[in-house]
């Protein structure tokens, strides 16, 4: 019984950011128009992060997108403002989906 606690506790540390994170988009809504693996109304989050690989900036400056909204890069649907997310939740789901949003 030890054991399967102490491989829980284990489980929950490695997967628990990407988790967080993808509880953080769905409660922000950014689920309602992105999907992992393909484009709803926004892009897949698979091309975004293809899109901004190695780029250094890359977190800081999609996390002020998902803050303040923007157009224009993915075609002609707006993305709108979530000024309710916070900067670091907004770079938290950032991240996950740099990091392939598993």
């Amino acid at each position: 019984m030890k054991l399967i606690s102490t491989f829980v506790a284990a489980s929950l540390l490695v997967a628990g950011p990407a988790f967080a994170s993808k509880e953080i988009a769905t409660k922000n809504a950014c689920m309602g128009c992105h999907a992992v693996d393909k484009k709803i109304v926004g892009p897949a989050y698979k091309d975004v992060a293809a899109k901004y690989k190695g780029q250094a900036d890359a977190v800081d400056k999609l996390a002020k997108k998902v803050k303040a909204g923007g157009s224009g890069v993915w075609g002609p649907v707006p993305m709108p403002a979530n000024a309710a997310i916070s900067e670091a939740d907004a770079k938290a789901v950032v991240k996950w989906i740099l990091d392939g949003a598993k």
